[in-house]
């Protein structure tokens, strides 16, 4: 199976060294309580006998306790004009997550009057944007010029990381406008890097790919991680030609491409189901003495796996093992879910199994796949097990563990049971989200409890206005036309536009199939109209509808105007309208539009 793909060959050759991938770390904002100085001061001096250096901050210093008695001793030392021993506490706070207290202390600082420099207040710029407040970190830039001192490319990059962390990416751009028309810095790489990488991340990557030329053209050479960066925003978006394209790209201005850049080429490809390329980047990738880590590893068993090829995926994790590169739980979670999505439970049990008999502790994450996956088998009792096991292993369902259980109990059919597990989610302290009220409003309205439903649509109105979202209407709409209030489904379709609300191409589709169940033809005809009018396109769903609905009601005329329409668009006709089409025949024969239809749209069938 393995050879088949072609991947066998580029996983053969023995490995290199191994390639780390810097770790992710989060943000926290802990309150400093600076009543810690009442600690003796004597003994943080005998603690620290050389406070001043770096080491010993960074090696002593491991909790904001500490940290605050060494300030203590640090300000009572006179003169106050050393700053170097400050700026490296600052910075141990700063890596020990604990931003607030890192402000808390240089206001106190300021307060004492203590000098301080670029660096200080640089440090305090870097805080204030990562507990979200940038618009404070734009005023520290009042203090930079209060003492004499210009913020640099530095500051200014910090800034610009700070807006496009926190989704302020229009006014990333004007500050970097800014910047280039008044000549407030010169950009460097690193501040490009920055801009390249927030839009990215924003999802604008022909603007990321103007930067980078922009850059180029400025004389600042890229590295590899800004085009890194773009690669893999173009492979998101299934550019990968173009991703392509930029690696050659690098490679000719003679920027060497890194495991990062060759990991997201390798996704890319691997989504697409283009495995020939995928073994020659694994081959290229040795050439270049780039070793294979357990990213590359993952996404290749993970699009085996989603591409139905358990078994090359199988291979591909043995070898992964056999070249002395342990699968984490990304690697364990994709091909469990390969097994899973086979109906292989047994083989999914087995590589969990495994997985904790190794060593590797599984997250919520796996429970969650393997919960599902016996739900989708109807083995609802398994999953629950499961559930048990997690608790009983120190882990605390979150919310998309409560989705995967209520989804798979409406499956199943134990929506009493579904509906006591939200109540008890709605007592403690895991919020519901978006996706929990779209379980549950299709849970209760394919078990029949529409009411209840529409209880639900309310209480998300009046008390989660931030979650209100069509989709949630485009359920119960459905809900209510399958079982024939088309009235109650008018009148909340009508209400839409007053809770400020667009219909999407979905509610349509469900109000002209509710309209065609009842023979509203001439209804259904015109809602399609309004909504090509309203600016919404019928998609190939709406038009298969509307087609069903008049061929039901032998208007074959219009069926054959909406055919027509569709074929031109390039919308399918799905198995279930040809079905109709061909019982109507059966009942018709001698109809002309019917035959019409029918040589036009079955040219194979003899009439």
């Amino acid at each position: 199976m393995l050879k088949r793909r072609g991947l066998g060959a580029a996983f053969s050759i023995s490995p290199y060294e191994k390639a780390s991938a810097p770790s992710e770390s989060g943000t926290s904002a802990t309150a400093v309580e600076l009543a810690f100085r009442s600690g003796s001061a004597a003994a943080v001096k005998e603690k620290y006998p050389s406070w001043g250096l770096r080491n010993q901050i960074n090696n002593d210093i491991n909790n904001l306790e500490d940290a605050l008695r060494l300030y203590d001793d640090m300000v009572r030392t006179r003169p106050l004009n050393n700053v170097i021993p400050l700026n490296q506490l600052l910075s141990r706070l700063i890596k020990l997550k604990h931003y607030s207290s890192a402000i808390s202390l240089f206001r106190d600082m300021w307060a004492l009057g203590i000098p301080v420099n670029e660096y200080i207040l640089t440090t305090v710029v870097t805080c204030y944007c990562l507990v979200g407040r940038v618009d404070l970190g734009f005023c520290t830039l009042g203090a930079f010029f209060k003492r004499g001192v210009v913020p640099n490319v530095a500051t200014f990059s910090i800034l610009l990381n700070g807006l496009f962390r926190w989704d302020r990416v229009s006014q990333a751009q004007e500050l970097f406008k800014k910047i280039i028309y008044r000549k407030l810095c010169e950009p460097d790489e690193k501040m490009y890097g920055v801009i390249i990488d927030g839009l990215c991340k924003a999802g604008n990557t022909s603007m990321a790919i103007e930067f980078l030329e922009v850059m180029q053209k400025r004389k600042v050479k890229p590295n590899a991680v800004i085009y890194s960066s773009i690669i893999h925003s173009l492979c998101k978006d299934n550019m990968v030609d173009k991703a392509f394209d930029l690696l050659h790209e690098m490679v000719e201005k003679g920027i060497a491409p890194n495991i990062v850049t060759y990991n997201c080429l390798i996704h890319g490809l691997c989504n697409l189901g283009r495995w020939k390329e995928v073994a020659r980047l694994l081959t290229e990738m040795q050439d270049f003495h780039i070793s294979l880590d357990v990213f590359t590893f993952s996404a290749v068993i993970d699009a085996l796996c989603k591409d139905g090829e358990i078994e090359a995926a199988e291979d591909v994790f043995q070898t992964m093992i056999q070249r002395g590169e342990k699968p984490n739980n990304v690697t364990h979670a994709a091909l469990m879910d390969g097994y899973c999505l086979q109906g292989q439970m047994d083989e999914a049990m087995r590589v969990f199994n495994t997985m904790v008999a190794n060593g590797v502790v599984p997250d919520n994450f796996i429970y969650n796949i393997l919960m599902n996956g016996y739900f989708k088998k109807m083995r609802a009792d398994d999953a629950l097990h499961l559930l048990k096991d997690m608790q009983c292993k120190g882990l605390t369902p979150d919310t998309p563990t409560y989705n995967t259980i209520l989804q798979g109990l409406f499956r199943v059919g134990r929506s009493d049971v579904a509906r006591k597990v939200f109540d008890e989610m709605q007592t403690t302290n895991i919020m519901s989200d978006f996706y929990t009220y779209c379980v549950m409003l299709d849970g209760l309205c394919k078990g029949g409890h529409i009411e209840e439903a529409l209880d639900l649509l309310h209480k998300v109105e009046v008390e989660r206005a931030d979650l209100r979202h069509v989709c949630m209407y485009n359920i119960i709409l459905h809900g209510l036309c399958k079982i024939g209030r088309l009235d109650s489904a008018r009148d909340l379709f009508e209400s839409l536009s007053l809770k400020g609300l667009d219909p999407d191409v979905s509610t349509y589709s469900t109000m002209i199939q509710g309209l065609c169940s009842k023979g509203l033809l001439k209804e259904a005809k015109e809602l399609v109209v309004n909504m090509e009018e309203n600016g919404c396109s019928a998609n190939g769903i709406t038009y298969n509808v509307i087609v069903r609905g008049f061929l039901l009601g032998g208007k074959y005329d219009d069926a054959l105007v909406y055919l027509e329409e569709m074929d031109k668009r390039g919308f399918p006709v799905h198995s279930y309208t040809f079905s109709i089409l061909l019982n109507s025949l059966r009942e018709s024969e001698t109809d002309p539009s019917l035959l019409k239809i029918i040589q036009k749209f079955v040219p194979n069938r003899k009439v």
